[in-house]
């Protein structure tokens, strides 16, 4: 009898240990709660910093280097493709966007400029900023694409210009002229257009050099 009476005593003792102890654990937790306490709580991943974009280069080499042609061949090509109001010039391979400016400022055209080069394309942005400060009426009339010259519909283009190279004007040749309008003029600088005999020709001396200048008008 007293050897269970003392068993009953240490089942009492450890109840009551224990117990102890579980309060005090309880304590604990409500006095300093985890910070993960929530397990649906989820800390969101630090933002990414900004990233600085760059105009990609050219998407292929451009088709010939960039060559600026004088203001007065510029203006001598106009003439005798003999642009007026009611054209629509395309400047292939633009550069700076003086031809395209000049279409318009001078002789009253609506005028595009394909470029494949973003720098110059920027280039272009600036300086028909510039001539719209000073000729607000060609807003309108003046436009530059960043573009391959060989994928641009001209299907109704009445004027191109070209300062390209002898191989770019190659290409023109059989991949450009067959999707023309009866009548678009073709004004290029430098390099004629393959086989095809110009309708006119034209040299003009600026500076030391001596430039000339091939008119086409197709059939």
């Amino acid at each position: 009898m007293a050897i269970l009476y003392g068993n009953f005593l240490r089942f009492i003792l450890i109840a009551a240990i224990t117990s102890s102890t579980l309060w005090a654990c309880d304590s604990l937790l409500i006095n300093n709660p985890s910070p993960q306490s929530n397990p649906l709580e989820i800390t969101p991943l630090p933002s990414a910093p900004p990233v600085v974009t760059k105009d990609i280069e050219p998407e292929r080499t451009p088709d010939a280097p960039y060559l600026q042609t004088p203001q007065e061949v510029v203006l001598k090509m106009l003439e005798m493709a003999k642009v007026g109001k009611n054209d629509l010039v395309y400047d292939l391979g633009s550069g700076d966007g003086r031809i395209v400016i000049a279409a318009a400022q001078k002789f009253g055209a609506k005028a595009i400029g394909i470029e494949i080069d973003p720098e110059l394309i920027r280039e272009s942005d600036r300086e028909s900023k510039l001539a719209i400060a000073k000729t607000p009426e060609i807003r309108d009339r003046i436009k530059f694409i960043k573009q391959d010259l060989f994928k641009t519909d001209l299907r109704n283009a009445t004027v191109i210009t070209l300062y390209l190279s002898s191989q770019a004007n190659q290409r023109i040749s059989s991949e450009i002229l067959p999707k023309l309008k009866s009548g678009t003029r073709i004004i290029s600088h430098e390099y004629g257009l393959a086989d095809l005999p110009p309708n006119q020709t034209k040299k003009i001396k600026v500076g030391d050099r001596e430039h000339i200048i091939y008119l086409y008008i197709l059939d």
